[in-house]
C-alpha cells in the first residue's frame, strides 16, 4: 500500500457469497450448476466475456482516476496467462462463450497480451476476438496482433481537439492515438471503432467534429454515457451528457436515421448518418439502459467473476484456480456467478450504491 502518498486504494473484490437476486445464499456446489452455459433467473445467457488484463493505465482520464493515479494490484494477485488460458477455455469450451473482448486498464500494457491473444484464437471454437485499449501503443503492436488472431479493436477517443485531448487524459498524446487507428485499419483490425466519452464541460460540442473524423476515415464512432465509475466517486447523473442531449447535438449537422437491423444484444442503438451505410452509435447505459438483454461476464484481472459492471459481489475464480480446483469446479463457480445476476445495474434506485472499484480495475 501506498498510503503516505494519498493514493486512492483501486477496491477490494466484493462479498465471497454471491447472493440471488431474492437474498438467497447460492452455493457452487448446488447441482444444477454441475452443467450448462452461464444462464441466470431472468432467462438471459452469458455468451460474452470481458477479460481484464491489467488495472494499470498510461492515461489519467478525469472520468476514470485521479492525475496521480492508484494504488496497482500487487503482480501475484493478477492472473498469469496460463490461468487466463486456462479460465478462457473453460468459458468457450464447457460454458457457451463465443465472443471475447480483452480490456483493462489498457491492456497494451500486459507484456503477455500476444500470447493470450494466440491462445484465445486456438480455442474450438474460434470465439470473436477484440480489445478495447486506449490506442497508445497500437501503432506499434496492431500486426502482430492481427497476426496473433485478433479481429478488431475499439480505441478510445474522447475528441480530436489537441488541447481538449490532454485535457480530459492529462496527456498530450493524441498523435500517438491517431496514429495507432491508422495502424490498426491497416492491419485488417476491422471495423475499427471509436469509444467516445464526451466532457461534460464541453456541453458535447466535440461530437460533431469527432462523427467527421470517422465518417472521412471509415472508423465508426460509439459515444457512451459516463457512468458512475470512476474513482472519485464524483459522478453526478445531472452533469452527465445524455444520449437524448447526444441525438440532439448531432442531429443539428447530419441526419440520423435508426438503424433497422436488430440491435440484439448489442450495447450501441446504431443510427444511419445521412442516409447511410455509416453508422454512429449511442450507448445510453444510464438513461435508456439496455439491461433486459445483456449477455456479458466480467473476469477481473485478479479473477473475479463480476456478472455486471455495478455487481455488488464478485465471485473468486484466482483463489479456487490456485486451489487446485478442477475445470468442473471453476465452471460450476463461474455458472452460479451468473445465476446472481440481477435484473439491472439499478443506477436509478434509491439504495443505488457506486461500486468501490472504479472501472480501471474492473474493466470495460
Amino acid at each position: 500500500m501506498s498510503v503516505e502518498l494519498g493514493m486512492p486504494q483501486p477496491g477490494s473484490p466484493g462479498p465471497r457469497v454471491p447472493h440471488a437476486p431474492d437474498g438467497t445464499p447460492v452455493s457452487w456446489t448446488d447441482e444444477r450448476f454441475a452443467e450448462g452455459l452461464l444462464h441466470d433467473t431472468y432467462g438471459r445467457v452469458a455468451t460474452d466475456l470481458r477479460v481484464s488484463l491489467t488495472d494499470r493505465c498510461n492515461l489519467r482520464c478525469t472520468y476514470c482516476m485521479p492525475a496521480e493515479g492508484l494504488d496497482w494490484m500487487a503482480t501475484d494477485k493478477v492472473l498469469t496467462a496460463g490461468e487466463i488460458g486456462r479460465l478462457l477455455r473453460i468459458g468457450v469450451e464447457d460454458l457457451g462463450i463465443r465472443r471475447i473482448r480483452f480490456t483493462g486498464g489498457e491492456p497494451l500494457l500486459r507484456r503477455e497480451l500476444t500470447e493470450i491473444v494466440t491462445a484465445a484464437a486456438r480455442l474450438d471454437p474460434r470465439p470473436e476476438l477484440s480489445l478495447t485499449t486506449n490506442g497508445l501503443g497500437l501503432a506499434r503492436k496492431a500486426e502482430e496482433l492481427a497476426a496473433a488472431g485478433l479481429d478488431r479493436v475499439n480505441v478510445s477517443l474522447d475528441t480530436i481537439d489537441r488541447e481538449g485531448y490532454a485535457a480530459i487524459t492529462r496527456r498530450d498524446r493524441i498523435d500517438d492515438v491517431l496514429a495507432g487507428l491508422a495502424a490498426a485499419a491497416d492491419a485488417g483490425l476491422t471495423p475499427v471503432k471509436v469509444n467516445a466519452v464526451l466532457d461534460p464541460r464541453s456541453g458535447g460540442a466535440d461530437a460533431p467534429d469527432l462523427l467527421r473524423f470517422c465518417l472521412e476515415r471509415g472508423y465508426e464512432l460509439r459515444i457512451i454515457e459516463q457512468m458512475p465509475l470512476d474513482a472519485g466517486h464524483d459522478w453526478r447523473r445531472s452533469t452527465m451528457i445524455t444520449a437524448a442531449t447526444v441525438r440532439e447535438i448531432l442531429g443539428a449537422h447530419f441526419t440520423l436515421t435508426p438503424d433497422r437491423r436488430p440491435r440484439g444484444s448489442a450495447p450501441a442503438q446504431r443510427f444511419l448518418v445521412d442516409g447511410g451505410p455509416a453508422t454512429v452509435g449511442i450507448i445510453a447505459s444510464v438513461s435508456e439502459p439496455f439491461c433486459g438483454a445483456c449477455d456479458r461476464t466480467r473476469l477481473t484481472a485478479d479473477g473475479q467473476i463480476r456478472n455486471c459492471l455495478f455487481a455488488r459481489e464478485e465471485s473468486d475464480l484466482r483463489a479456487a484456480l490456485r486451489g487446485g480446483a478442477g475445470d468442473a469446479e471453476l465452471a460450476a463457480r463461474w455458472r452460479a456467478a451468473m445465476w446472481t445476476k440481477r435484473a439491472g445495474h439499478g443506477i436509478d434506485d434509491p439504495d443505488f450504491v457506486q461500486p468501490d472499484r472504479p472501472m480501471s480495475a474492473i474493466g470495460g
